[in-house]
C-alpha cells in the first residue's frame, strides 16, 4: 500500500461508498477538511464549524459551481441513508480477494494527470492489474472510445489504432464497453508491448465485476495483462450517472481521445468533450457521409472541436505535444 496511512485509505474507501462520483459538495468538504475529518463530518460525528464552511464554499465557488451556506445540510440529509451500509474494511478485503488494491491520491502511484480535474478528481481509484510500474504516463496514454453497436469499420480502424499505438509503446484507455471499447482494449492486448501496460479500463461499476458479461472474458483479460480502475467501491451497479461520469476520468487519463465511431447523441462525445475541457487535445475519425454511427465524429470535426486522424502516427502527432507538456 506504499505506506499510507490505513485510516486515510479506510476513510477514503468509506467517502467512495457515501458519495456519488463528482459530489461536488462532498469533494469540497474533502478538500477543505481532509479525508478523515470530512468522513466524520459526513457521518454527523463531528460537527462543521463556520469557518469550514466558508472554505467549503470558496472550493466551490473557485470551481465554477455556486456555493450556498445551506449546502452542507442539503448534503448531509442526501448522505444519512447510506450512512448504515458503510463497511470499508469489508469492501478493501473484497478488492484483495480480487486481486486488487485502492489507489488513493496520497499513493506516489496516484496518476498525477487526475489533478487536472481539479475538486473532480476522483476520491480514490479501486485497481485490479499489474500496479508494480504505476499507471503509465499521460504522454503515452491514449484514449479509443466510440460507438457500441459499432459498425465492421469501425471496429477495423478501433483496432488499428490500438494496435499501433501499444507498437509504438502507448498505453490504450477505453471504458470496457461493448463496440469500440471492446474492440481496443482486444486489439491493445493481442498487440501487447514490451514493458507497457497495454491497456487500461475505467469501469462504471465495482472492479469486482464485469460489466457488460458478454465482456468478461475480455476483462478478465485486462486484470491479468493491463489495469482495470473503478472510481466507486466493490459491488457497485453501473448507472447512467456513473457512465457519464467515468468518462472525466478516461479523458482525463489520456493525452488524446480519439472518437472512432459515435452518433449524433453519444456517450463517446461527451469523453470527447471532456477531454478539451481539460485541454486534452481530441481526434475524431471520419466515416461514411451516410453512417449514422459517424454523424458524431463528422460533427466534432464541423464544429472545430476535434482533429481528423486515421492512424496511430496521427494519433501520437496530435497527443504528443500535450503529453510531453504535462508529464
Amino acid at each position: 500500500m506504499s505506506g499510507v496511512q490505513p485510516d486515510l485509505l479506510r476513510s477514503r474507501a468509506a467517502l467512495s461508498r457515501l458519495f456519488e462520483p463528482s459530489d461536488n459538495v462532498g469533494l469540497a468538504l474533502v478538500a477543505a477538511a481532509g479525508p478523515i475529518d470530512a468522513l466524520r463530518i459526513a457521518t454527523g460525528s463531528l460537527r462543521a464549524g463556520n469557518l469550514l464552511i466558508r472554505e467549503m464554499t470558496e472550493e466551490l465557488v473557485s470551481a465554477g459551481i455556486s456555493g450556498r451556506g445551506s449546502s452542507l445540510a442539503e448534503a448531509l440529509t442526501r448522505w444519512a441513508p447510506r450512512v448504515p451500509d458503510l463497511a470499508p474494511d469489508r469492501d478493501l478485503a473484497t478488492i484483495s480477494r480480487a486481486g486488487g488494491e485502492l489507489l488513493v491520491p496520497e499513493d506516489p502511484r496516484w496518476p498525477e494527470a487526475l489533478r487536472d480535474l481539479g475538486l473532480g478528481m476522483p476520491l480514490c481509484l479501486w485497481a485490479r492489474g499489474d500496479l508494480s510500474r504505476g499507471l503509465p504516463v499521460l504522454s503515452r496514454t491514449a484514449a479509443v472510445v466510440g460507438s457500441r453497436d459499432s459498425t465492421g469499420y469501425g471496429a477495423s480502424v478501433a483496432g488499428d489504432l490500438a494496435a499501433g499505438l501499444v507498437v509504438r509503446g502507448w498505453s490504450v484507455v477505453s471504458g470496457g464497453a461493448y463496440g469500440i471499447d471492446a474492440q481496443a482494449h482486444r486489439a491493445a492486448l493481442a498487440t501487447g508491448g514490451a514493458g507497457a501496460v497495454p491497456t487500461i479500463a475505467v469501469m462504471a461499476c465495482g472492479a469486482d465485476r464485469y460489466y457488460p458479461a458478454g465482456n468478461e472474458d475480455l476483462l478478465r483479460e485486462v486484470v491479468r495483462r493491463g489495469i482495470l480502475l473503478s472510481e466507486v467501491p466493490p459491488g457497485s451497479s453501473p448507472t447512467r450517472w456513473r457512465f457519464l461520469q467515468r468518462n472525466r476520468i478516461i479523458a482525463a487519463l489520456s493525452a488524446v481521445t480519439v472518437v472512432v465511431e459515435a452518433r449524433w447523441r453519444s456517450g463517446a462525445l461527451n469523453t470527447a468533450h471532456h477531454a478539451a475541457a481539460l485541454g486534452r487535445e481530441v481526434g475524431a475519425v471520419p466515416g461514411s457521409v451516410y453512417s449514422a454511427n459517424s454523424a458524431g465524429c463528422h460533427r466534432l470535426l464541423r464544429d472545430g472541436s476535434a482533429v481528423c486522424v486515421t492512424d496511430a502516427a496521427e494519433v501520437i502527432e496530435l497527443g504528443g505535444p500535450i503529453g510531453a507538456a504535462s508529464d
